[in-house]
């Protein structure tokens, strides 16, 4: 299989953009969002404080970016010319050579479509925003453009995420293969995710690229929820010594062509009590809630509202801390959300976590993550781990 996304669909991309950029009236689009650029050029950077930007303009893609991305550029973005600048942040600054680029471009006095009004303060960036630099062009906010484009996964997408969960499967069983009492939670994601990573590698041969500068193949881990830490939702690592009778909350995944998929598990370190049998079975019981409401045509917030009535029906607000999930593919974050407030219909091609946790202070936490794609008539899972207890019971 095709582990990246090929040209003619990135071609597709740009042209969908383009015609909605002029349906909406705007002359050019300018874009300062890595995930959005990586989607319509395949260019995924390192984003750091220099500016990087792209352009669709007429008939052109002009990506611009620091010297230091050049030869990377034009290595592997679909578009039609890449513009450099020396660094930043010099004598000139970065945002001036852009709008110096945009007038080559006759985009002066132009309906400018943007992400955002300029490049987002990381890493230490100063500097003007894009109205400031082209007063007299009209610059209007529409991050939403490419975004709704890229809630709808194709099928070269769908490729990709299923990779994605076959390997993230893998660390997962060997996470859960590793794990005993004694050990600490580093030692052990550390080995799984290496040993998955090296399977994955020598499996799918050269042609693999994760394309992502922080996941270098498959990974695995607890981030830190282990025993009473795990009824922290997002927790951070304390590198904890595993014991006898821990609730451990688990995530797995892979980088395979940009795309992400999410597999999490709670699993017990024998011996196991009620008390976990408890909150386990409630935590599995949302989950299925969520399942049961995911149907293409209804509004995401009816996913998070059956799964609160459920918490609310088994007294179990006091330990919610979170919405049901959230889309994914090339971000481990993307809109629409499983939440109340989500009104956007859910589509065929849409993507998503489905996650509803139990976290119990003082005690455990309790969640299941997968990811599945909804169909025409419902869903598709994609991550496919066992759910029950047993299955997910450590040995003491």
């Amino acid at each position: 299989m095709r582990l990246f996304i090929s040209r003619e669909e990135h071609l597709r991309r740009t042209a969908l953009a383009r015609a909605e950029a002029r349906r909406r009236g705007q002359d050019a689009l300018v874009l300062f969002s890595p995930a959005q650029i990586f989607y319509l050029t395949g260019f995924v950077f390192i984003a750091t404080e220099r500016p990087i930007a792209l352009i669709v303009a007429g008939d052109s893609m002009v990506l611009f970016v620091p010297r230091l991305e050049e030869d990377h550029a034009v290595a592997h973005a679909v578009v039609d010319r890449v513009v450099t600048y020396p660094e930043y942040p010099a004598e000139t600054h970065p945002m001036l050579h852009l709008a110096e680029l945009l007038g080559s471009l006759g985009l002066e006095r132009a309906q400018l479509g943007a992400d955002g009004d300029g490049y987002p303060g990381i890493m230490g960036y100063r500097g003007p925003r894009l109205s400031e630099v082209l007063p007299d062009a009209s610059v209007r906010l529409m991050r939403d453009l490419v975004e709704e484009m890229i809630m709808v996964k194709s099928e070269e997408e769908l490729a990709l995420i299923r990779e994605s969960a076959r390997w993230g499967n893998l660390a997962h069983a060997l996470l859960q293969e590793y794990t005993r009492p004694g050990v600490i939670e580093s030692e052990v994601s550390h080995r799984a995710s290496y040993d998955a990573t090296v399977a994955m590698v020598r499996a799918l041969g050269p042609q693999y690229r994760p394309l992502s500068w922080t996941f270098p193949g498959a990974r695995a881990g607890y981030r830190g929820q282990v025993g009473k830490q795990s009824a922290i939702a997002h927790a951070m690592t304390t590198n904890a010594r595993i014991q006898a009778g821990d609730v451990l909350v688990t995530g797995a995944s892979a980088a395979v062509g940009g795309y992400y998929s999410e597999l999490e598990r709670a699993m017990v370190v024998a011996p196991v009590t009620d008390e976990h049998r408890k909150f386990f079975s409630l935590m599995l019981g949302a989950q299925d809630t969520a399942f049961e409401a995911i149907r293409p045509g209804r509004p995401c917030g009816e996913v998070d509202r059956a799964v609160r009535a459920f918490f609310e029906k088994h007294d179990l607000m006091p330990y919610w801390r979170h919405h049901v999930g959230h889309a994914m593919g090339i971000g481990i974050h993307e809109a629409p959300f499983f939440d109340i407030g989500d009104a956007t219909e859910m589509l065929p091609g849409m993507v998503f976590t489905v996650e509803p946790g139990i976290y119990v202070p003082e005690f455990a936490g309790f969640r299941h993550s997968d990811t599945l794609v909804v169909t025409e008539s419902g869903f598709e899972m994609l991550t496919y781990c066992p759910r029950d207890l047993e299955s997910l019971t450590i040995a003491g």
